[in-house]
């Protein structure tokens, strides 16, 4: 990555041109999106310095680093520590050396359970890690196994992911070739039906279909998503929300680093009409324990209201929605049609 130097200059020079953007201090930062626990530590450090002097962190600020197991010897992870990163998100994926080799990760199973150990002695308390399931050959066994060596570890969130296979990769290429099983639709149900029924077990309080923390160890960040809050992101492919519109920068490393020279960032504006805001409102609500916000409907006028709750009132079986003092909360034993559940509710006018 010979262009790396420039990008981080660029990722700074986006950050001062668009400082206004900013609700400051901000109460998250997230370094997400590739490998960000591949950068330098004085290109880390000069990101973290300019986001401290020039824009502001709050004092209970969650400041999380995307980061590989392979990427994190003791020295690094002590560093990230001194950096001011206060939570580690680490792609595991499983703890089984045939589930790892499938999904072509450059780790083992001994190096996921070293750098989850030597995190922990480097100070950090909140540990995140990804697993995936569904993936063929994972029995429900090997499932419930991921999910308790996770809960016997120093990890106080978790994200489970059901495999999902995008076209034109290898494994989409090895699948057609009949070289690996495709993914089995009954089975990755199954497993997220265990997911569910051992949580509270392991002490999980699942609070999003794929989202699973300890008691106060909610994702901040993720939750602004869930919650329709703005946020600014920075850097190629980025995505940014301010309540009315949604921005997406170029993906282009080279091209977003010459526009930046040139005091612009390329991007995409996307205007989010009441409509669309109220059907994302649904969509994401309905993925959360903590269900719809009756706030936030309020707050997108009275026929918002209106006509969820006639559409509420026309399915099959209204009572899947509960009715809470804050939200509505669909029912966790139909999680698993969730989204189908949601886009019966959408509106094409309100």
């Amino acid at each position: 990555m010979h262009y790396k130097p420039q990008l981080v200059e660029a990722l700074v020079k986006e950050m001062r041109l668009r400082h206004k953007e900013f609700n400051a201090p901000l109460r998250s930062v997230y370094f997400g999106g590739g490998t960000p626990s591949r950068l330098d530590d004085s290109e880390l450090m000069f990101i973290m310095e300019y986001i401290q002097k020039h824009i502001g962190i709050a004092t209970e600020a969650e400041i999380t680093l995307e980061a590989n197991p392979d990427d994190l010897s003791l020295e690094k992870l002590r560093f990230l520590k001194s950096a001011g990163i206060n939570r580690l998100s680490i792609g595991v994926q499983s703890f089984f050396e045939e589930d790892l080799r499938f999904m072509n990760r450059a780790h083992n199973q001994q190096e996921a359970l070293n750098c989850i150990a030597l995190a922990a002695q480097a100070g950090f308390e909140h540990l995140s890690i990804d697993l995936i399931y569904g993936t063929p050959g994972l029995s429900n066994e090997r499932w419930i196994e991921n999910l308790k060596t996770a809960s016997a570890l120093p990890v106080d969130h978790l994200s489970c992911y059901a495999l999902t296979v995008e076209s034109g990769t290898p494994l989409s290429k090895s699948i057609r070739k009949g070289l690996v099983p495709t993914t089995d639709e009954e089975t990755q149900a199954q497993q997220f039906e265990i997911l569910q029924s051992l949580a509270p077990e392991l002490g999980w309080d699942h609070y999003e279909i794929s989202n699973l923390s300890r008691a106060g160890a909610k994702a901040k960040h993720n939750s602004a998503y869930w919650e329709g809050l703005s946020y600014v992101g920075i850097g190629p492919s980025a995505h940014s929300f301010d309540g009315k519109q949604r921005r997406m920068n170029i993906a282009n490393n080279t091209q977003y680093i010459r526009g930046l020279a040139e005091n612009d960032c390329p991007h995409e504006l996307e205007f989010i009409d009441a409509i669309t805001r109220y059907n994302e409102l649904i969509l994401t609500g309905l993925r959360t324990s903590n269900g719809i916000s009756k706030a936030a409907l309020i707050q997108l006028g009275k026929s918002a209201v209106q006509a969820f709750k006639k559409a509420r009132k026309a399915l099959p079986n209204p009572a899947i929605i509960r009715e809470t003092e804050t939200g509505f909360q669909l029912d966790p034993a139909h999680w698993l049609l969730a989204d189908g559940i949601a886009a019966s509710l959408f509106q094409d006018r309100i």
